[in-house]
């Protein structure tokens, strides 16, 4: 428990992981207010501005791992801080384990409070016209926090294959733009539709594209997506020079 308590502090003091949880929080409120008063309401609406709003998670589960092999910067204290978390946790498996639990907490929590935001923004500006709440809504809400924990995870993932954030940033954050990478590749090449993130938007979003997928299947590619790469990255974590 100290250990995961020393990582979820150091998670949220960090300037970067604040800049992403105002992100996560700013983004999807601003792209709900300006859908909700210039676009019809759908069965959508409140959700699929959640799906641009995870580059918040994104890039908290980035910088979980990432500011450890910063060496320039406020976050780096003058080197690079691996060395001295290894000194506090000598088990790599233990520290991987527990900022991996770091990330899923604090996303998880940043998610929800998004989520309930954007439904709350809304319902405030489109009355009677807005989404109704019901099961369905709500289990909606839960694929989308589910969705933001595991891209936060495939982001931190890819940071511990590549001891860096640039890449991970690159691959995560174009891709989750309005219109992504993988939603236009599934226009023409169906197996695009089996990757992570296209697959997990199915779990809060409706999505037409060549391949149906229900919300429950969504989920379990994508978390298989992530499990594969968690254990990727955690061989390599164990086996490798700091």
């Amino acid at each position: 428990m100290r250990a995961l308590r020393a990582e979820l502090i150091k998670l949220v003091s960090l300037p970067s992981g604040w800049v992403a949880l105002i992100a996560g929080l700013v983004i999807p409120t601003g792209i709900c207010v300006i859908t909700s008063l210039t676009s019809q309401p759908g069965p959508d609406t409140g959700f699929s501005e959640l799906a641009i709003g995870v580059l918040g998670a994104i890039v908290l589960g980035v910088v979980a791992i990432g500011s450890e092999y910063t060496t320039e910067g406020e976050e780096s204290a003058g080197g690079r801080q691996i060395t001295t978390t290894l000194t506090a946790i000598p088990s790599r498996t233990r520290l991987m384990i527990v900022k991996i639990i770091t990330v899923m907490i604090v996303v998880a929590a940043l998610a929800i409070v998004a989520v309930l935001l954007a439904h709350t923004t809304v319902h405030l500006l489109l009355g009677s016209q807005a989404p109704d709440i019901d099961g369905e809504t709500l289990a909606r809400a839960g694929g989308a926090v589910a969705y933001w924990v595991m891209m936060a995870l495939l982001g931190f993932g890819l940071t511990v294959l590549t001891r860096n954030g640039i890449v991970p940033m690159a691959v995560l954050v174009a891709n989750s733009s309005a219109v992504t990478v993988t939603f236009l590749l599934a226009q023409n090449f169906p197996v695009a539709n089996y990757l992570p993130d296209l697959a997990g938007m199915r779990m809060f979003t409706t999505l037409h594209t060549s391949v149906e997928i229900n919300p429950v299947a969504g989920g379990f590619i994508m978390a298989a997506w992530v499990a594969a790469m968690l254990v990727a990255a955690g061989i390599v974590f164990v086996r490798r020079d700091a």
